[in-house]
Order: C-alpha cells, then structure tokens, then sequence
C-alpha cells in the first residue's frame, strides 16, 4: 500500500484562516449570530450601557415630528376646504354675472367651463397627479392679489337689455358714469266733435256744430347722466328740452264761412329736470327674479300753463271771446312730483322678462294764476294734478353677440284734477296705453344704440313716438 503524501502545514492553514474570516465578516453585518454565551453571563446585567441606550430620545424626537406634520395636514384640510367654498362663490358670482350680462341683453350666452366638482373622473396620471398641487399653489397666488369671495371685475361694460321704457332696467356698473344723449320724435291727432243744440228726428239737429282736430308734433332732446356706486347704487340726473307745434283746425256751423281755421301754436325751452335714484334689492341668478326699488324726482324747471299767455278776454271757464287755447304751448307740467316704484328682471333662457310698477304723486300748488290777453291774470285757487298708476311688461330677446330686440306694453292711469278741493271743470279720469318695440346694437364696448317706436292705443295716447338713444360709457 502506498502511503498518502502529507500536505505541509503551510498550506492547511490557508482554509482555516478563511473560513475565520469568514465569520468575523458575518459577526459585524448581523451581530445577533455568534458563539451562544454561557448562562452566567446572559443573567448577568452588563458592565456596560448597550449602544441602543439613546433610543427613547430618538423615539420622542420622532413622535413630536408625526404630530407637527399631522398638525400642518391639517391647517392644509381647512385651508383647502376655505379655498374650495372660495371657488365655489366665485362660480356661483360669475354664472351671475354672465346671466345678467349676456341673456336677452345682445349677447351670446358663452360656454360655461364645466367646475372641477362636475367634471366626470378619469384615470389619474402622474401628470393629473401633481396638477392638484400646481392649482393649488395658482390659487393661492391669485388670492393673495384679490380678496376670497370678491368676484372679478369685468374689463367690458355689460351690454343692456334693450331699453324700451323710461326707466332702465340694468343699472350701471360701480365706478362707471355713462353719458346718454337721446332724441324722441312723437306725433298726435285728435279729434273732437261739440253738439249745442236739440234734435226734432234723430237726423235733424238745430244748434251749434263745433268739429275740431288738434295735431300736436313734439321733440325732446334729453341729456341724461348715470353714475353708478357700489355695484347695487346708481344715479342719475336728466335735464331735457322741449319742443311743441300744435295745430288747432276748426270749423264752426252758422258763423257764415264754410272755410277751416287754423290755430297755431309752438313753444320750445328746457323742460322739466329729473333726478332718480336707484338700488338693486337683491342678487338674482338663473330663474331668480332681480328686484330694483327706485325713487324718481320730477322738478318745474319748464315753462307751465299758467305762465303762458291764453287766449281769453273774459274768464275761460265760461268764455264767450277767444278760442281758450294757450298762445304759446309750455314746455313743463307746472307741478313737482315724486314717484316710487319698483322694476324686475326676470332671466328664462333665451329670455329676459321685466316690468316696472310706479306710483306718481303730483304736489298741490296754492294761488294759483294765470295770463289771459291784454295783460289780466285769472285766479284758479288750489289745483292739484291726478296722480298717476302706471304699470308695464316686456321681454328682451338676444339676436346674436350685438344685437337684441324687446317687446313692451306701458299704461298708466292718469286721476281726475283737483280745484279748490274739488273736481275740476271737465275733468275726467284718462287710460294711457303704448304699445312698444326696441333694439339695440353694440359698436363696441363703450357705446351702442338704441331705437325704440311707441305706438298709441287709447285716444289720449300720442299716435307715434320715435325714440334713438346713445348710451357712451366712461
């Protein structure tokens, strides 16, 4: 048998030195492996403080910085909740706004950007992920420049409802003063028929015969100012001149000519200045009627009845000389007045309805006098003018981006007069009834036209009148 070669030493102490380091190198990566201790010494407290003796510092350090970031997720919670019911009020102002900006008032109604709440979800992306974040922070960039719950200002004037009425029904935005120069043509014809006398058969009539036609043509030039405050206040001062032709054609039995006479008279000078005041009484929106008190105040700056010269020689309430009808027309009513009333608007897409009911109350005037030929002056006590009703409806229908019409009806009722207490001579209650149509057409942001045409359906009603107005913002 052959002997096994013996390794020299040298060489066997090659894997045992490795296999040590070996372990060494697993002792330090995990120090739970080693040699077991004997159980004297694992009973036996050490001599020594355990290198984890700083982990209770480290464990408060830890819990104090969870509760200072639960505490800042929550500042953020009611910061976004604040944010969000920010947004909230301005979608709700701005759907306001463009109601009463763009329906039925010469504008296309816009698309409305659907809000974040009505928006359908859809999957999230990294990109949808951190947008939320983005928004955020431009959100809070945009409120440090304007103040939470303060809807933004419009760079445009918001286009009106086609005014086919006296009183406005959209009132001036706040800071902007709009200056409104108007013309109204307006014509009248009426005729009157006097029977004095007794008839013997219905077709026979012994007595006076008196057939009169009146025609009335009458121009007023108005200047009007609006101002308005605070977003829910306005107003305005209107100071008109005037213009009358009347035409008085007549043509009496048994005066031994068969010829008509013509009356002539004219009168022109500014008339009776206006001040109204208006506020809007609450905020409306889609289906939400907008209520608009105002207050109107008619002053007699105009030339009355009693300072002109009429066409009497002895007193007209029983005149036997003279035609009784003024020499020259006057320009004013010769009464102050104040009238209340109150206007709404109420938006129906594509429409808008409005209306107006006011009340005029004309004041009492004491002593009063007036000029007859000849330089005599006629003493007519204390007359006091009937007080008005009136009452109107319309709605406005926008065509395209500049164009809107309106429809309309206006009555008013007009209260008998009062002499000394009593009804005057002939005075009778009067209906007044017009039936209107308006458009409106936008140039640009600060000025547009407006033409409305007024046609008479009661008899005391003037037959046609032709208003064109210009409203220019500043």
């Amino acid at each position: 048998m052959t002997p096994t070669p013996q390794l020299p030493r040298r060489l066997m102490l090659v894997p045992c030195l490795w296999l040590a380091a070996g372990i060494v190198h697993a002792q330090d990566r995990w120090p739970g492996i080693g040699p077991a201790a004997p159980a004297s010494a694992a009973a036996s407290p050490p001599a020594t403080a355990p290198a984890g003796s700083d982990d209770p510092q480290r464990l408060d350090d830890l819990q104090r910085e969870i509760n200072a970031q639960t505490q800042r997720l929550e500042e953020l919670r009611r910061s976004l909740a604040e944010q969000e019911r920010a947004v909230a009020n301005l979608q709700h102002a701005l759907d306001e706004e463009r109601l009463a900006a763009e329906r039925g008032a010469g504008v296309a109604p816009s698309t409305v950007l659907p809000t974040l709440a009505q928006q359908a979800p859809a999957q999230q992306t990294p990109q949808a992920q951190a947008a939320p974040q983005q928004a955020q922070r431009q959100q809070q960039q945009q409120q440090r420049q304007q103040p939470v719950g303060q809807a933004p200002e419009s760079a445009t004037r918001p286009p009106e409802v086609a005014q086919i009425f006296d009183q406005p029904g959209v009132l001036t935005p706040a800071g902007q003063f709009i200056l409104e120069p108007s013309l109204q043509y307006g014509y009248s014809a009426n005729d009157r028929v006097a029977l004095v006398g007794y008839t013997v058969i219905p077709a026979i009539l012994i007595g006076l015969i008196d057939v009169r036609q009146v025609k009335t043509t009458s121009g007023v030039a108005t200047l009007t100012g609006r101002m308005g405050i605070g977003g829910r206040f306005e107003l305005e001062a209107k100071v008109p001149y005037v213009y009358l032709n009347g035409d008085t054609v007549s043509r009496e039995i048994f005066t031994g000519s068969a010829q008509d006479r013509v009356f002539n008279a004219r009168g022109d000078g500014i008339g009776d200045v206006e001040m109204t005041a208006r506020y809007q009484l609450n905020r409306g929106g889609p289906d939400k009627a907008f209520y608009i008190g105002w207050l109107r105040y008619k002053s007699r700056t105009g030339k009355d009845l009693f300072e002109v010269v009429t066409d009497c020689v002895q007193r007209c309430l029983q005149n036997t000389t003279g035609t009784g009808l003024p020499l020259e027309l006057p320009t004013g009513t010769g009464f102050e007045a104040i009238q209340p009333g109150v206007t709404w608007l109420y938006p129906s897409d594509p429409v808008v309805f409005f209306g107006t009911f006011s009340y005029l109350y004309n004041f009492e005037r004491n002593d009063v006098t007036r000029t007859v030929l000849d330089g005599q002056t006629e003493s007519l006590g204390d007359v006091q003018l009937g007080d008005i009703w009136g009452f109107n409806l319309g709605m406005g229908l926008a065509l395209n981006e500049k164009a809107s019409i309106s429809l309309g009806y206006d009555t008013s009722l007009v209260g008998k007069t009062q002499q000394n207490g009593q009804n005057a001579p002939g005075a009778v209650r009067i209906t007044l009834g017009t039936l209107l149509l308006g458009g409106t057409y936008r140039f640009s942001d600060r000025w547009s036209l407006n033409v409305a045409l007024g046609v008479g359906v009661t008899r005391d009603t003037p037959d046609m009148t032709l208003t064109a107005r210009v409203p220019i913002s500043f």
